[in-house]
């Protein structure tokens, strides 16, 4: 069953008031005190989640009032692409196509690895390194935000530019969450930019600066097949995702920017945070 925006605002709203709940039992001297303490940083963080996801699906069914200009802007794109240049999706696409097995592949990626590798991703880094947690959820939080306000205005995706050769793969492998061109439009007009694209990059970024494993470099491959995804798929085009990533670099920019600052006004290297052990 598909999370829709409904049902996560529900289940945000639900966690929120129980981490609230577990925080009051956290502070009563009891030997379950400890246990609640975790209870309720988990919900919470839970509920932060899926809170964001619920604003991404709503931002996404509130560019549908006012649909006019969607696809001149996406037109405008691919005018952008080709003045700079910037290499053809449609090529792209093109030599991925005669492959089934390839943009079935692609298709799938592009369904289950979005949510599930940023919910494997958080949970990770809330079990492992729990010191850095609130500084990546800010970033990602922050930077998730902007990306919803621009997704305000309507972009359409390549895949719905038929008319310059785009093909919907999911459509015609019967794979889409989207349905045919035309009908099932929820949420179809929020390419710009790719929150797809933007996770994907923010979760590498993270684990390699977080993460002390020699191995740690290999989560670049994911940023790496999901921008390769989202352009084969005509999901989105670079452009999308080039604003994504400038996104979440200024904010992480920001974010660096600001400890120095505090650093600077306290006059001595911060304190570090304070590490809560991992529950066994």
């Amino acid at each position: 069953m598909r999370l829709t925006g409904d049902v996560a605002a529900r289940l945000a709203v639900v966690l929120v008031l129980a981490a609230v709940l577990a925080a009051r039992l956290s502070d009563r001297a009891a030997p379950w005190g400890r246990r609640w303490a975790i209870t309720k940083h988990a919900t919470r963080e839970t509920g932060i989640i899926l809170g964001l996801f619920a604003l991404w699906q709503f931002a996404g069914g509130l560019a549908l009032t006012h649909v006019a200009g969607a696809f001149e802007r996406a037109h405008t794109i691919v005018s952008l692409e080709r003045f700079l240049p910037l290499p053809s999706e449609l090529t792209m696409q093109s030599w991925a196509l005669p492959h089934d097995w390839l943009i079935r592949g692609a298709n799938t990626f592009y369904l289950y690895a979005h949510i599930n590798s940023i919910t494997i991703f958080l949970v990770w880094l809330f079990v492992r390194h729990r010191d850095r947690y609130p500084w990546a959820r800010n970033v990602l939080a922050v930077s998730t935000g902007l990306c919803l306000l621009i997704q305000l205005i309507p972009v359409a995706p390549p895949r719905m530019l038929t008319d310059l050769g785009f093909v919907d793969t999911a459509v015609a492998f019967d794979q889409s969450i989207y349905g045919p061109f035309g009908s099932g439009i929820a949420d179809q007009l929020s390419a710009m930019p790719s929150v797809h694209v933007g996770w994907a990059l923010f979760i590498g970024y993270v684990v390699v600066k977080v993460s002390p494993s020699p191995w740690r470099w290999l989560i670049l491959l994911h940023p790496v097949l999901t921008v390769a995804v989202v352009v084969v798929t005509a999901n989105h085009f670079w452009a999308d995702g080039i604003v994504a990533a400038a996104i979440i670099a200024a904010m992480f920019a920001a974010a660096s920017a600001l400890e120095s600052r505090r650093v600077r006004s306290v006059g001595s290297d911060p304190a570090p945070l304070p590490h809560v052990a991992a529950p066994r």
